[in-house]
């Protein structure tokens, strides 16, 4: 352990609702809750306010519209949140070559190592200083811990939140942690804590008195003997600078439970599509591809198939997904689906004999499109309605007259938009047609304006 407090543990408070009000003067102060808004859908984050109902991440979408009827219910923009976490992994960077992001709104940074801190007294400077910085540059605020390992880094800033700053001084740990839950301690999730708590353990200062033989009794000897370890406040783990990524993966839950086979397998091919432009994305190629069912009565199963060589194809990754899918049955409904790469490389080997079915099948393809069209080109082309357009609650547009603002809602054919920007007062309302030719989707704005390389400018290309 540490004899100064150097590690720093930021979390970033309600990430992406504080963003989503950052981005909509309307909103601020409000209930905000991001995430899914169908009837699976499950709660990304919240607001404070939003919190005060009883709402929280992960919380089936149904029940959190129960508790808060009146908040605002918006779709995630993903795109937006990504610009906002590399702008503050930025300034991370500056205070440390050791910055060890844990997801796009939380990361360890090792202070010692960017020599920014050497004692607490500096630490706690740094600590002030990035908070303010953060706000300078993205408008948001974030939750800084402060100690001398990760473990009570990430405890401190739980206890800093929201926008707020806790260092833990060397030599005060145990006394901090005594009275605090077992449920305080990574690792000890629901049922480890029930299972604790039937033995007559609740809080951190009764598993340092238990002893490290009882807890290994009680919950076997790697949990046990790592337990014991941190309810004294033990904590060696250096924060690292790059964690390997072991597996790409995309999945998607449905609405409405699919029966129909034919439907499954065009899922199956699109999300192997989608994994592989992830892989793609990351320069990294797989050898072992992952295929994952949740059929109606909510079993879960996963099939895998390890190829020769790792391989980026998209073929060969749709050919493998279908063939797993055959083991599958799927007759009850399908609530849910999901294609994985695993055994990841940064290079490829490819499948010769799949690229040869690929490059035959391609060139099938390509004839037969060449006969159809010589066989159709005196027909007379009927015309297709397009398709009615979808606007996402939360989104993104701009009108030709009234100009950029954000969707609040659609339906039967109608879509509301409230126009205003990050740097406006809260803007107005008014309702259009779905297919009004003078509404289209817009890239986000700057939260911070004037910032030149920030979301939404052309420099930092946002996504919508």
């Amino acid at each position: 352990m540490r004899t100064a407090p150097t590690i720093l543990h930021l979390d970033m408070d309600a990430f992406y609702a504080s963003a989503e009000q950052a981005a909509k003067p309307s909103l601020r102060g409000k209930a905000v809750i991001v995430g899914g808004l169908g009837p699976r859908g499950v709660v990304a984050t919240c607001s404070y306010e939003a919190r005060v109902f009883g709402v929280h991440s992960a919380m089936p979408m149904a029940q959190a519209r129960r508790l808060a009827p009146n908040a605002a219910y918006l779709v995630p923009r993903f795109g937006l949140y990504r610009e906002v976490s590399e702008q503050v992994m930025g300034l991370l960077r500056d205070l440390s070559p050791l910055v060890e992001p844990l997801s796009l709104d939380e990361a360890f940074v090792d202070l010692e190592a960017g020599q920014t801190a050497w004692d607490a007294e500096s630490a706690r400077l740094t600590g002030v200083k990035l908070r303010g910085d953060i706000r300078a540059v993205t408008g948001l605020t974030g939750s800084v811990g402060l100690a001398a390992s990760k473990m009570l880094a990430k405890i401190a800033s739980e206890q800093a939140k929201p926008d707020g700053l806790v260092l833990i001084e060397p030599g005060t740990e145990r006394e901090l942690l005594a009275p605090m839950s077992v449920r305080t301690l990574p690792g000890v999730g629901p049922a480890t804590g029930d299972h604790l708590r039937r033995a007559g353990i609740t809080t951190v200062g009764e598993i340092a008195e238990a002893g490290e033989d009882e807890l290994v009794r009680l919950l076997g000897k790697a949990h046990g003997v790592a337990l014991y370890a941190m309810a004294l406040a033990h904590d060696v783990r250096p924060v690292v600078a790059e964690r390997d990524t072991k597996s790409v993966s995309v999945e998607d839950t449905y609405d409405v439970d699919i029966h129909d086979r034919v439907r499954v397998r065009m899922e199956v091919q699109r999300l192997a599509d989608r994994c592989v432009g992830r892989l793609r994305g990351a320069h990294l190629s797989g050898r072992t591809i992952v295929l994952k069912v949740r059929r109606y009565d909510f079993s879960t199963l996963t099939r895998s198939e390890t190829l020769r060589g790792p391989t980026d194809d998209p073929a060969v990754v749709r050919e493998a997904a279908a063939r797993l899918l055959e083991s599958v049955d799927t007759t009850g409904g399908v609530r849910l689906l999901g294609v994985g790469v695993s055994g990841l490389a940064d290079y490829t080997q490819e499948d010769l004999f799949a690229q040869a079915r690929t490059a035959a099948a391609a060139a099938s393809a390509e004839e037969l499109e060449h006969v159809e069209h010589e066989e159709t080109e005196e027909a007379v082309e009927e015309p297709v309605p397009p398709a009615e357009r979808r606007w996402h609650a939360g989104h993104d547009v701009r009108h030709a007259e009234y100009g950029h603002g954000w969707v609040q809602g659609s339906g039967l054919g109608r879509v509301t938009v409230r126009f205003e920007t990050p740097g406006s007062l809260p803007g107005r309302v008014r309702t259009f047609r779905s297919d009004d030719p003078l509404l289209e989707v817009a890239e986000p704005l700057p939260l911070v304006e004037g910032r030149p390389g920030d979301v939404g400018s052309p420099a930092a290309g946002g996504e919508g």
